[in-house]
């Protein structure tokens, strides 16, 4: 979403989904994963709204629909470019919306070749290296490129050096999240729309090829069910009705997962849903503070606020890092303020002009730095220590073998968790112990398990799925030893730079100048949680907080550590401690916690009037242009400068803000517009097309290019992967959570009350499947693919249906839900084991939600049988040998040669 409308974020509040006159639930089982938000699609539903699931089960929430769509995994991307290709044939698009919000008038350059002509590949493709050069991709340029007297030349030269191998490889377009892609000059446009390049033609003529008949051919849903949803969405999308889109993990974990949100968008922006009182799309965070994980990162190529982190062949300097937004529209043109600001905030008074405001003390990457990319290097002996917090890869993450291999070659390791969890004891439980491929005594790991405080025993914020923050306050101590990740980090610093304070080794100079003074609370000297927040918020010349990161500047004289958090405590107040009562807010419920950016719900509300600044209806209100105030109004805070008139028109060489018109509602991208098209920001492509999953059973059938040419795979013994349309592994499978567990287990498995409600580890298979595979209700079966073998408990079930597609081939997939492991109450093979790791080149995340393998009645074989057993089935489908050395390490291969051959 940060590609396509300049934030990463969900556009809509939950409690708008209320408003729908439509929901779309897909990639998603919203009634059992979140329960708490689905009370406003049953909300809306009671006032009318139509509510559609397409997944491949069905389920609690398929039940509450009006209608259920089973689809084939892997192939959503081809079902939504069908209605993007219905929408356009049909005329169904919100034609003044999209003319006057998107870049649907802008003119594509001259040099761009799209997948159709190309056979499933874009212009810029390099097979050697798999990454495209994305320059061709480009707007035809309305104006010179940037150019400015802060760097003149430097976005444009930024912009080249983008394309190189290790620029790439370090995932710089998953920087977007708040903030799009950097565009060198606004764009060409042809209004009429005719213009063979503008982005509308060329977005009709890349989804020509998504007919009815090939969304049966290739999701195997009926012409029928398709026309059904088709009218369903388009009927309640215009000016006077809006649908909604709601996807969580089901859409993410894939390889080409961000572009099945750019579908989504694309389809959201011609309908003219987002920005609109029930429409937009809900992206659900599958925990209570997933999204503020990623605005505060946790992710190694971020800074706070989506800033992304320096890298080392780019940004030697601040005004190197800052280049991209020399002479740029929107608010991110307004980075060197961020970026200072942070600075400032992160080493007050030893950041000044005269030594770059301490940018060197930022460490710069290099490349690669992602999770599974770590564990690899893991294996290898590049990576000697390593810190778990909320984490348990040994289960929660795909090929569970090959991270406990990872883990078992470090030099130590931190786990902080509130059990003992399998990756704290996998060392002499895990079950490579069972099976020889590990062994206690030869495993150096030494590991330091650090109890954690539960939620309840801290207090702070949690940033929740539609960014907002609200405050907690510590309802009990924790027990013992526990303490909350604010004690640990905070008193872990403190003892570093009192070893290091009477250092003179330059290397130690950033620590010893880090800010690091909080005030200390309670017998167990917790730093104030209040403080830190007003850190992050900021804090003006004055030392007053901020109350706008519009007050930002880049001279030093302000402090913030995420831009896009200032505001939370506007006026010295913690905003997001506010909890007034319903019956006494609006419907917005503004004064209930605190929403990045500003306190705004709703994002890029500017569009849910007209251009002239009026509602497109009155029935779907929301904020609008009152000209005798001079400003825009109603019950949320304007996504938009508050004063600026609808038909402000930019001056020639107006940069950041003053670039955006009165009329473009999307204000953190460069042209101000909604993208169809991303001529910046996405590695693998810059419109979704259909590929297959890295292990499918069926044929790409709309593309020579059978998946997306972009997965990055790492190789290795302990991460083959199935061969695509491979008799040896016939089925798909899929993985899933259910209410009654919580993600890897640890809270959920060793409570009895859960554990008595989800018992046991069990697979859900169709009665043709089980009557295919001669598997019996309730008795045991053993999955396999080329990573491992796992057993479980069989429910036979018609909630899972075989799926026809072209020419009559029958495809079975199989749900695996994902919570067990060896541990707990209730225990069972972990599901994640089966799977390999292939990831998403703009985000590096696995493709877990479609695997292949092959299932069979009983239970595996223990030991080294096991390895024998899954050694075989690697011999039948023609893969190379899985075994490994103890431990894991395979020095007899070299891993870089066999990524470059694609083994």
């Amino acid at each position: 979403m940060g590609a396509s409308f300049g934030r990463g974020g969900a556009t809509n509040p939950l409690q708008d989904l209320a408003n729908a006159d439509c929901i779309v639930i897909e990639g998603s089982n919203m009634a059992e994963c979140h329960p708490v938000g689905f009370q406003w699609v049953t909300e809306a539903k009671a006032r009318g709204a139509k509510i559609i699931h397409i997944d491949p089960r069905f389920t609690r929430t398929s039940a509450i629909a009006d209608l259920h769509v089973p689809i084939r995994l892997g192939t959503d991307i081809a079902f939504l470019g069908a209605l993007i290709k219905y929408v356009l044939d049909n005329d169904l698009y919100f034609r003044e919306y999209v003319v006057a919000y998107t870049n649907a008038a802008s003119l594509v350059g001259e040099d761009f070749v799209d997948t159709e002509d190309l056979d499933g590949l874009f212009s810029g493709f390099d097979p050697e290296n798999g990454q495209y050069d994305e320059t061709s991709w480009a707007y035809e340029p309305a104006e010179a490129p940037h150019a400015s007297s802060d760097d003149p030349a430097g976005a444009a030269e930024q912009e080249a050096a983008n394309q190189q191998d290790s620029v790439e490889a370090s995932d710089q377009a998953q920087t977007h999240g708040s903030g799009g892609p950097t565009i060198p000059a606004k764009p060409k446009r042809d209004e009429t729309l005719e213009h063979p390049r503008t982005v509308f033609q060329v977005l009709k003529r890349h989804f020509a090829r998504y007919t009815p008949e090939m969304v049966s051919d290739v999701c195997g849903i009926e012409p029928e069910v398709f026309e059904q949803v088709a009218k369903w969405v388009t009927s309640n999308s215009n000016r006077d009705r809006t649908t909604a889109w709601v996807y969580s993990v089901g859409w993410t974990q894939h390889s080409v997962g961000a572009q099945y949100i750019r579908t989504a968008s694309i389809l959201q922006l011609l309908l003219g849903n987002i920005g609109r009182p029930g429409g937009g799309i809900m992206a659900l965070r599958g925990h209570a503070s997933i999204q503020g994980s990623t605005d505060v990162p946790t992710l190694y190529n971020l800074l706070p606020g989506y800033l992304p982190m320096p890298h080392a062949s780019l940004h030697e300097t601040l005004s190197d890092y800052v280049a991209d937004a020399a002479g740029k529209g929107g608010f991110w043109g307004n980075k060197p303020a961020y970026i200072t600001s942070m600075l400032k905030s992160w080493w007050g008074d030893e950041a000044t002009a005269e030594n770059d405001f301490a940018f060197d003390y930022i460490p710069k990457i290099n490349g690669d730095h992602s999770s599974y990319r770590t564990i690899a290097d893991m294996i290898a002996g590049k990576v000697h220590g390593y810190f778990l917090v909320g984490e348990n890869p040994s289960v929660g993450h795909p090929n569970g073998k090959m991270n406990r291999f990872g883990l078992a070659n470090l030099d130590w390791l931190v786990v902080r968790d509130l059990q003992m969890i399998e990756s704290a004891t996998f060392w002499k439980e895990g079950p490579e112990i069972e099976s020889g491929e590990m062994a206690p005594e030869t495993i150096g790991t030494e590991v330091f398990f650090m109890p954690a405080a539960t939620h309840v025993e801290k207090e702070g914020t949690f940033t929740q799925t539609q960014r907002l923050l609200q405050w907690r306050e510590k309802a009990v101590e924790p027990p013992m030893d526990a303490r909350s990740d604010l004690w640990f980090y905070y008193h872990l610093g403190r003892i570093l730079r009192e070893r290091l304070a009477s250092s003179t080794d330059p290397k130690d100079r950033p620590l010893q100048t880090l800010t690091w003074d909080y005030p200390l609370i309670g017998e167990t000297a917790d730093p104030d949680a209040a403080a830190v927040l007003r850190e992050i918020n900021g804090t003006g010349p004055d030392g007053r907080a901020l109350s706008t990161y519009i007050d930002m500047k880049d001279d030093g004289s302000t402090t913030g550590g995420c831009w896009i958090y200032t505001g939370v405590y506007a006026d010295e107040v913690n905003q997001a401690a506010r909890r007034k009562p319903a019956r006494e807010m609006g419907p917005v419920a503004g004064e209930w916690g605190w929403a990045w950016p500003l306190n705004r719900r709703m994002l890029y509300n500017r569009a849910s009037a007209d251009p002239d600044g009026k509602p497109w209806s009155e029935r779907k209100a929301y904020v609008s242009w009152d000209e005798a105030a001079g400003r825009w109004v109603g019950e949320d805070v304007p996504d938009f400068e508050a004063t600026k008139r609808p038909d402000y028109v930019p001056p020639e060489g107006a940069r950041a803000q003053a670039a955006i018109g009165g009329a473009d509602p999307f204000v953190m991208q460069g042209d101000g517009k909604g993208w169809l098209y991303a001529p910046a920001g996405l590695v693998d492509g810059p419109m979704p097309t259909h590929y297959e999953p890295s292990e499918s059973v069926a044929e790409n059938h709309l593309y020579a290019q059978q998946s997306s040419p972009t997965i990055e795979r790492i190789a290795g013994p302990w991460n083959r992967e199935n061969p695509s349309r491979s008799e040896v592994y016939p089925f798909q499978v899929t993985t899933y959570r259910l209410t009654e567990h919580h993600t890897a287990g640890a809270m959920s498995r060793t409570l009895p009350y859960l554990s008595e409600l989800q018992p046991e580890f069990f697979v859900e298979v169709s009665p043709e499947l089980a009557e295919l595979r001669g598997l019996t209700n309730g008795e045991f079966a053993t999955l396999i693919s080329a990573r491992t073998a796992i057993e479980a408990k069989v429910l036979v079930t018609e909630r899972m249906r075989p799926i026809k597609l072209k020419g009559g081939q029958v495809v079975h997939q199989i749900g695996m839900p994902y919570h067990w492991s060896y541990a707990g109450l209730s225990t069972g093979d972990n599901a994640n084991d089966l799977l390999g790791i292939v990831l998403d080149a703009n985000t590096h995340i696995q493709e877990d939600k479609v695997s292949t393998a092959d299932i069979v009645p009983g239970r595996r074989p223990r030991g080294p049988e096991l390895l024998d057993y899954v050694e075989a089935y690697r011999m039948r489908a023609g893969v190379q040998s899985g075994r490994v050395g103890l431990n894991g390490r395979a020095p007899d291969e070299d891993p870089s040669a066999m990524e470059a051959s694609g083994a």
